[in-house]
C-alpha cells in the first residue's frame, strides 16, 4: 500500500426527509443567504424545490435561484450563477439535484471568488485558491459529487469538457434521501450506476501495487451495485436497493477507494483514461450521457491495455465475478481476463445501458475530432495503467463502434 492523504469534510445527512433539516443546518453554520441552483424540472415537479424553500424560510435563510442547468453543465450558466451571487451577497451555493448541478454549484462557489473568467480555472489559467460553502440535496446518485473534489465543466463555444479538482470544493453537508429517487428513470438509474462503477475501476485499475483493504472494499462496492442495480429498476420504490446506490456513489468517489493505490500521496488515485476518452464524447454532444458513454469506451479501454497488467485484471475478476484462470496458462488467464471484462460490460447492457458508440448516433468520422480533443485537454501521452498516444486512443475509440 501507498502513502496516502484522506480528506473528507462533508457532513453527510442521510435519510427519509432530510432536506427539511437543511434551513437549520445552514443557519447553525452562520450562512445567511443561499444560491439554490437546479436542472431542468424534476425538483419543481416533484415539489423538493418547494420543501427546500420552505425549510430554507423557516430557518431565516433568504435564497436566489438559478434554474436550468443541463446535463454536461455549460460555462455559461456558471457565469450567469456568479453575476448572481455578487449582485445579491449570497453567502453558500445550495445544489439541487445531480451530478451536473452540484458541479455547476461548485464552479459558482469557486469562480465567485476569483477576478478573471471561470473557464480559466479550466483551460489551466487559475487555481483554485478558496471557496465558498456548497451544501447539496442530492436527487440523482451518479457522479459522486456530492463528496468528491471533483468538478467538470462544458464550454461549448470551444468544443470542450474539462475537469479540475481541489479539496477546497468539497460539499460542506450533503443531504441524502433515498425516496426522492424512486421517480428517476431508469436510463438514469443505470447510467448512474454505470458511472459509480466507473469511478471505482479508475482508481482501481491505477497502476499501483496491492492495496489489500482498500481494493476489497472496491470490489465490495461493485458487487453491491451488480446486485442493487437490477432491484431498484425492477422495484423503483424498493428503498433499500435505492439506499444502497445513493450511499455507494458517494463512497465511490470520495476518494476512499483510492487510499494507497495513487503515485503520490497529494494526488488522486488512476490516471482516468476512461473518464478521458468519454468526455470527448459529450463534448462532441452534450447529449449523451456520461454513464452511457463510460459503459461503452470502458470496456474498449481494457480490452486494450490488460496485457499491462493481467494480474490486476485477474484479481478484478476473482473478487467481483468469482471467475477464476482453469489452470496456469497465459491462455488460461487471457480467457479469465476477457470473461472479466465481457461480464462487466453484459452488466452494463443488461441494465439498460449501450454497447457500441453508434447507438449514439455518432459514426467513425468523429473520431479524428475525438482523438484530437484528447490531446488537446490530455496531453500527446497520458494514463497510468499504460500509457496512451493517439493511436491508442484511436484504436480504443474504433473497437468502441464494434459490438464486442
Amino acid at each position: 500500500m501507498n502513502d496516502f492523504i484522506y480528506h473528507s469534510p462533508t457532513k453527510f445527512v442521510f435519510g427519509r426527509g432530510v432536506a427539511d433539516s437543511i434551513g437549520a443546518e445552514l443557519s447553525a453554520r452562520g450562512l445567511r443567504r443561499a444560491l439554490i441552483v437546479y436542472g431542468g424540472g424534476s425538483a419543481v415537479r416533484s415539489g423538493l424545490l418547494a420543501r427546500v424553500k420552505a425549510a430554507l424560510d423557516s430557518a431565516g435563510v433568504a435564497h436566489d435561484e438559478i434554474g436550468g442547468v443541463r446535463p454536461n453543465p455549460e460555462v455559461g450558466d456558471v457565469r450567469k450563477g456568479i453575476g448572481i451571487v455578487r449582485g445579491s451577497g449570497c453567502d453558500c451555493l445550495l445544489p439541487v439535484g445531480g451530478g451536473s448541478v452540484i458541479d455547476c454549484a461548485k464552479a459558482i462557489a469557486f469562480g465567485a471568488k476569483y477576478d478573471g473568467d471561470a473557464w480559466d480555472f479550466f483551460d489551466g489559467k487559475a487555481k483554485i485558491s478558496t471557496c465558498m460553502p456548497v451544501a447539496v440535496v442530492l436527487t440523482l446518485p451518479a457522479a459522486g459529487s456530492e463528496g468528491s473534489a471533483s468538478c467538470v465543466i462544458s464550454n461549448d463555444a470551444v468544443g470542450a469538457k474539462r475537469g479540475v479538482g481541489s479539496d477546497l470544493i468539497r460539499p460542506a453537508l450533503a443531504f441524502m434521501d433515498p425516496e426522492v429517487t424512486f421517480s428517476l428513470p431508469p436510463y438514469q438509474t443505470a447510467a448512474g450506476v454505470t458511472d459509480m462503477i466507473a469511478h471505482v475501476c479508475e482508481r482501481y485499475f491505477s497502476g499501483q501495487p496491492l492495496a489489500l483493504v482498500t481494493d476489497s472494499m472496491a470490489a465490495a462496492l461493485v458487487k453491491s451495485l451488480i446486485v442493487a442495480a437490477p432491484r431498484a429498476l425492477e422495484n423503483p420504490c424498493d428503498y433499500e436497493a435505492r439506499a444502497a446506490i445513493m450511499w455507494a456513489g458517494t463512497l465511490a468517489h470520495n476518494d476512499l477507494v483510492g487510499c494507497g493505490r495513487s503515485a503520490s500521496p497529494n494526488a488522486r488515485a488512476g490516471g482516468w483514461e476512461s473518464h478521458a476518452l468519454e468526455h470527448e464524447l459529450s463534448a462532441v454532444d452534450p447529449r449523451i450521457t456520461h454513464g452511457a458513454g463510460l459503459a461503452v469506451v470502458m470496456p474498449a479501454w481494457m480490452r486494450h491495455v490488460w496485457r499491462n497488467d493481467p494480474s490486476r485484471f485477474l484479481s478484478f475478476g476473482r473478487d467481483v465475478f468469482k471467475i477464476l484462470p482453469t489452470d496456469d496458462s497465459p491462455a488460461a488467464a487471457e480467457k479469465a481476463v476477457t470473461d472479466t471484462i465481457d461480464r462487466l460490460q453484459s452488466f452494463f447492457t443488461d441494465i439498460g445501458m449501450p454497447r457500441s458508440l453508434g447507438e449514439f448516433g455518432l459514426d467513425r468520422s468523429c473520431i479524428d475530432r475525438l482523438v484530437a480533443g484528447l490531446e488537446k485537454s490530455k496531453g500527446r501521452m497520458f494514463g497510468a495503467f499504460m500509457k496512451l498516444g493517439p493511436d491508442d486512443a484511436r484504436a480504443i475509440y474504433e473497437s468502441a463502434f464494434q459490438c464486442a
